[in-house]
């Protein structure tokens, strides 16, 4: 492969990695809709139910959504060196022999940080918030209720 054509197909991956981590940014707010629509209604249904378990359910579910959302970032940041790489290329500080090893790279990120990574985007405000005002509310009424300082 000369080099324009390795310019080519490196230029060809590089877009398509970064409209992969566009994409991944669009659903991730989907995920935040469903969790806040999800969680908030079953507050709602909690009050209209009388029954203080459901602020708990709502809890859970917004911690799941939490999670979930982690696990989506986490993915989304699996194409960061990648795309880096290539950057890097075409500004000549780093030659990139192979084009299309979007896989592979993909891969070797997100195995360094499938584990250590999910408690510290966990906390980032972008990904926590709103899940975890949710999850605080949801336990919060739950206590309160049990202690009888509101009632359902």
């Amino acid at each position: 492969m000369n080099d324009d054509q390795l310019n080519a197909a490196l230029q060809a991956e590089y877009l398509h990695i970064q409209k992969t981590i566009e994409d991944f940014d669009s659903r991730a707010l989907t995920i935040k809709a469903w969790s806040m629509t999800f969680s908030l209604a079953a507050i709602a249904g909690a009050f209209a139910s009388h029954s203080s378990a459901v602020f708990l359910i709502s809890a859970i579910s917004a911690a799941v959504f939490w999670l979930l959302e982690t696990q989506w970032k986490l993915f989304q940041m699996s194409y960061y060196p990648r795309a880096e790489l290539i950057a890097e290329h075409f500004r000549g500080e780093q030659r990139v022999e192979h084009p299309f090893q979007i896989g592979p790279a993909w891969y070797k990120r997100w195995a360094e940080l499938r584990g250590r990574g999910t408690p510290q985007v966990m906390r980032w405000p972008h990904v926590a918030l709103p899940h975890a005002i949710v999850v605080i509310l949801g336990i919060a009424l739950f206590i309160l209720t049990k202690a009888q300082v509101i009632t359902v």
